[in-house]
């Protein structure tokens, strides 16, 4: 409830008519409010429409606890974050409270005593949705205290004794109550720790140095973790699994379309990064290149190929490309072919090899890239279409190309040569002479590369020819 003029104390609280509801049945009420108005739920989540979403809507209609098994770069811990859109806006709380207690039905020791005290005159607050979610990132050297509490030294030798409840400082599941609690990569617990939450998924119990603290906390379970590590052969352990409610396996993109739909939406922007201009077959080139590496036979598959990958290349291009047009003081930035080779800054550390050796990473990520191309060239021209151009180049012509040559030089070039800005306008390069110079290059690699055309490495660049 939120209003110009919010309730502050428990008796306005209760003649506003105002209902707590527990945190599973108000996720549930505004997912079906927002499925009733066909509003989008989960912004920015690219291809997951069919398959994960409805999993996910279905557990959330059954108030179960869940896990996300995926291996990295697959949108775990974004769906995770985007729950918090199923929270009511504000929801109100006993003022002061560390555990977010319900004004009308509280459960920690201080604030019944403070609602004993002094009943409807005590004061509440309004709690924002997002600070009722709270993310832990597994490591072996959390504690039980971490999550769960401790007692607090301090308030013992301020006389308390140790079995008085309010001796204890909470942990940050304690702390997320009426709300969502979210531990990433969830194997990486500890077993002792792992152990430690069977009560809490199940019966809400909480125990602490010994003594049991009856606190029957409100509040949504939910985790990530890699399905290789997320098995009896792992480092979960079975009961664990159990008491997870749903269990549901993320996936990468399954089209080219939707890779390229993320990169584009992910990539970093800058005010002063000028006219970007991308030409849809370069875009296509590095989804293409990110999907080949996750079927290549020289990746560790078990690791995964995040779609980072493809958002990191993506803007390594771009900044090459960008940082061509500031040299030579082009208006336009366009990505072109010999701009791929400085993709191995963003390639490399982001793939784990199936076998270690120097260099290789960039030999890989090279092979990669010229598959990639080769592709996505084959997609948009039939190489027998294009006999007229090779065969201007059998008469002894000869062309440079180099991520350093100004556009102007490879425009000029599609002028000389009917049949090759023909194909330049084919792919719709004729906007500008950046995105002609991007599709001169194109045009010429993919002949290369369907070997139609033969290219030499030089001092300054490549040079297409006839082949020998």
């Amino acid at each position: 409830m939120a209003t110009n003029a919010e309730p502050t104390t428990i008796g306005e609280l209760r003649q506003s008519g105002y209902k707590v509801v527990p945190v599973r049945e108000e996720m549930r009420n505004n997912l079906v409010r927002h499925m009733q108005q066909s509003d989008a739920m989960f912004a920015g989540i690219v291809g997951f429409e069919e398959t994960v979403i409805p999993q996910l809507e279905n557990a959330t209609l059954a108030g179960q606890d869940l896990i996300l098994l995926g291996e990295r770069g697959q949108a775990k811990t974004r769906l995770l974050r985007s729950l918090v859109s199923l929270l009511d806006e504000r929801i109100p709380a006993v003022a002061g409270c560390e555990i977010n207690d319900n004004p009308f039905d509280p459960i920690c020791r201080a604030c019944r005593d403070q609602v004993t005290d002094l009943g409807d005159n005590t004061p509440i607050s309004w709690i924002e949705r997002d600070s009722r979610y709270s993310e832990k990132l597994a490591t072996p050297d959390i504690s039980i205290a971490d999550l769960i509490g401790e007692v607090d030294p301090i308030k013992v030798a301020e006389g308390r004794y140790l079995a008085d409840e309010l001796a204890i400082h909470y942990g940050l599941v304690p702390r997320t109550n009426r709300g969502i609690f979210a531990i990433n990569e969830l194997p990486d617990l500890a077993e002792r720790i792992q152990v430690g939450l069977f009560n809490l998924m199940e019966e809400r119990d909480v125990q602490i140095k010994g003594y049991r603290v009856r606190l029957p906390l409100d509040i949504v379970l939910v985790a990530t973790a890699n399905p290789e590590d997320y098995t009896n052969r792992g480092r979960i352990i079975t009961p664990l699994k159990d008491r997870y409610g749903a269990q549901i396996r993320t996936h990468y993109p399954r089209t080219i379309e939707h890779e390229m739909d993320i990169m584009e939406q992910e990539r970093a922007r800058f005010p002063n990064e000028g006219s970007v201009q991308v030409p849809d077959y370069m875009r296509e080139v590095i989804a293409e290149l990110t999907a080949l590496a996750r079927r290549s036979s020289d990746i560790n598959q078990r690791s995964g190929v995040s779609v980072r990958v493809s958002i990191a290349n993506y803007e390594t291009l771009i900044s090459n490309a960008l940082r061509r047009s500031i040299r030579l003081g082009e208006d336009t930035v366009s990505p072109r072919v010999t701009d791929l080779p400085f993709l191995v800054a963003s390639f490399s550390g982001k793939v784990e090899l199936e076998t270690f050796e120097e260099g290789r990473e960039a030999r890989i990520m090279e092979d990669l890239a010229k598959r990639a191309v080769l592709n996505v060239f084959n997609r948009r021209f039939n190489p027998d279409d294009l006999e007229e151009l090779v065969y201007h180049f059998e008469g002894g012509a000869a062309v440079e190309a180099s991520s350093t040559l100004p556009s102007a030089h490879y425009a000029a070039l599609a002028e000389l040569i009917p049949s090759l800005k023909e194909a330049v306008d084919a792919l719709g390069g004729g906007d500008s002479q950046e995105t002609a110079a991007s599709g001169v290059e194109f045009v010429l690699e993919g002949l290369h590369l369907n070997r139609r055309l033969n290219c030499d490495r030089t001092d300054s660049g490549l040079r297409y020819g006839a082949r020998g």
